[in-house]
Order: C-alpha cells, then structure tokens, then sequence
C-alpha cells in the first residue's frame, strides 16, 4: 500500500488526468438510518449529563459501524475520495453537548473509519483516498453575533488556530491522506485553519496537504464574510492548497456562474460538491440525482473541474449518477497567470508588473 505521500501524489496526477469523484454528505445518510439517543450516548457516554441525540461526530465513537456502512454504500456507489464524518468535531461545536475534551478521539476515529474502508475497497486498478473533513464551526472572526455591538466576537484568532490544530492532529493521526476545510463561510476563519495546519506541520515536521471550499451564501456568489469567489482564492492562494472549490451553497444550477470564474483564475486543482438543489418549505432536498449529475456531467464536458461530488441532500444513488456523468471525461487543465500583485478586499485587485 502507498504512503501518504505516494497517495496524495496519485490524486493530484488522476485529478489532472480526468474526473475523479467526491463522496456525498453523512448528515443526511445518518438521519436516513433513524440512529436513537441510546446509538449516540453508546457505553462510553451512558452517563453523560445531556441529550447526545443530533451530535453525528460521536457517532465515530459509540456506532463507527454506522459511519463504516455509509462510507461502504459510497465507495459502492463510485466514490474516489471519502470525507470523513467530522463536519462538526472541534472543541467550539462539540462544547455544546459537553464534548470538548473528545474532539481528538473523534477525529481519528473518524479518519480511521474512513481509511479502513477506503483501504479494503483500494486494489491495484483503483485507489481511494481519505478527505480529513474540517467544518467551519458555529463560530466566525470577521462578523459579531450580536447586532448592538459590531465590535463583540465571540472567540478570537488564536482561540480558533487551536480548535483547528486539535481537529486536524486527530486526522492526520486517523489516517487521513489531505485535510478538507469545507463551507468556508468566513475567510478570516479559513485563515486560522491555515496557520493551524501550518503550526502542526512545524510540530511534526511533515507537510500536510489541505484543499480549501468556500461557500456561496446566495446568489451574489459571496460568502457570509463578503468575499467573492475571485476574493476568497486570493486570500488563500498562499497556502497553496491541492484543491480548491465551492461546496453547499446553492444547487449546481445556480452554482456554475461562481465555479467558472474560480476555475478561470484558479492554479490549483478545482473541486466542487453542490446540494441537491435548494431546500423546500421543509428544509429538505428534492432535486433527483439525473438532475444533479447532468449539471455536473455538463461542467466536466466544458472543462470547468477536476473533481466532483455531493453535497446536502445527496445521497449514494446521486454519487452513482454523478460518476456515471462524468466517466471518461478529460479534467480542466491549469490555467498559466500572469505575474502581477494580487490583493483581496472583498473583492480582488491585481496591480501588473
């Protein structure tokens, strides 16, 4: 079996080669299989002093088979890249079920579920590949939560470097090949999973690959932080990820406007995940996966990705459609850029040389 580094070097020459495919959401997978209060609190939480029911990240700890199936019916399905289940496992989030102290146990098993699967579904004809998911939190630097006092944050910068270093050590212990901070809703905590990844890398001395995914809040193709597309890149472009991408955000109808103008200036690999369409009256998906794939076969066909897969409201038979869509179909290739400063406010600016 390749090491990590030989793992991360085959997704980035398979990426350039042709579409390789994202797994879909475990949210949504979880809810389908009806897990009770009793799943979530196992025998390692039995007497724990709040409802557990609704923390998915636990869920590692107290029923891995459940996650270990759904990343089965993934890689069933046709997934390449299996993100594991920790959306929500950092030391902010897990702190309101009084969860803190396991944010590192959740994260390696997390990876090591994912990396178990992905390992018994690798053969010499077909490799899988581990996503470290890292989630946003409930948290954000650059806005305040509270409307009368534009000044307050509810945590700070160093404060966040620190719940992401914690997140991403459990990871990358799992097992896990590169680190995904997803739904990137403010730049600025972006930034703080970067230097995070970049503080544990000093510690380890190893190089941790990471990809990046913005989300688009609406149809003013900006996050929640103001950024556009272009902008959100050139925040982070330094940190030189493997991928970079959108996910959540709209569905991919409404989504292609954005992806095109980030794979235009993008010089990393593009990766986009989209919702099954946007959400009815009752927050749930209806968008079925011929609709879905078709939108992404068609961005394949125009050269717009690299890889592709799902997002909320997904689900394996949408993967399935997705990597049917996509099969055989040339990547986008690196577009050259010429030199030239570039900067970000909430929009970018480019001074030429």
């Amino acid at each position: 079996m390749p090491d990590r580094g030989q793992r991360v070097e085959a997704l980035q020459r398979a990426a350039r080669e042709r579409i390789v495919v994202l797994d879909g959401p475990k949210g949504t997978e979880i809810q389908r299989r009806n897990p009770t209060e009793d799943d979530f609190r196992g025998e390692q939480f039995v007497s724990h002093n709040q409802d557990l029911k609704g923390n998915n990240d636990i869920l590692n700890l107290t029923r891995p088979d459940i996650i270990e199936q759904i990343h089965r019916d993934y890689a069933d399905a046709g997934a390449e890249i299996l993100s594991t289940n920790t959306f929500n496992a950092n030391a902010i989030s897990q702190g309101e079920y009084g969860l803190a102290d396991q944010t590192y146990a959740i994260n390696k098993a997390g990876a090591a579920i994912a990396r178990k699967v992905a390992d018994a579904f690798s053969s010499r004809n077909r490799l899988l590949w581990v996503a470290g998911a890292i989630g946003p939190t409930n948290a954000t630097l650059s806005l305040s939560p509270d409307v009368n006092l534009p000044e307050f944050r509810a945590t700070d910068f160093e404060t966040m470097v620190g719940v992401y270093k914690e997140a991403a050590r459990g990871l990358m212990d799992g097992g896990a090949d590169y680190l995904l901070i997803e739904t990137v809703f403010d730049t600025l905590n972006a930034k703080a999973a970067i230097a995070a990844v970049r503080d544990l890398e000093a510690e380890t001395g190893e190089g941790i690959p990471m990809a990046l995914s913005m989300t688009v809040v609406d149809k003013s193709g900006r996050n929640l932080s103001g950024q556009t597309v272009e902008a959100f890149y050139t925040s982070i472009a330094h940190a030189e990820p493997i991928t970079v991408g959108i996910n959540c955000s709209l569905g991919a109808e409404q989504m292609r406007t954005y992806i095109a103008a980030l794979s235009r200036i993008s010089e990393s690999l593009i990766h986009v995940y989209p919702n099954a369409g946007l959400p009815n009256d009752l927050g749930g998906y209806d968008e079925p996966p011929q609709t879905t794939s078709a939108h992404l076969g068609e961005w394949a066909q125009s050269g717009l990705v690299n890889i592709v897969g799902g997002c909320c409201g997904t689900t394996p038979d949408h993967i399935r459609a997705i990597a049917k869509a996509v099969s055989g179909q040339s990547s986008r290739g690196i577009p050259e850029r010429s030199t030239a400063m570039r900067l970000s406010g909430l929009e970018p600016f480019s001074i030429a040389g």
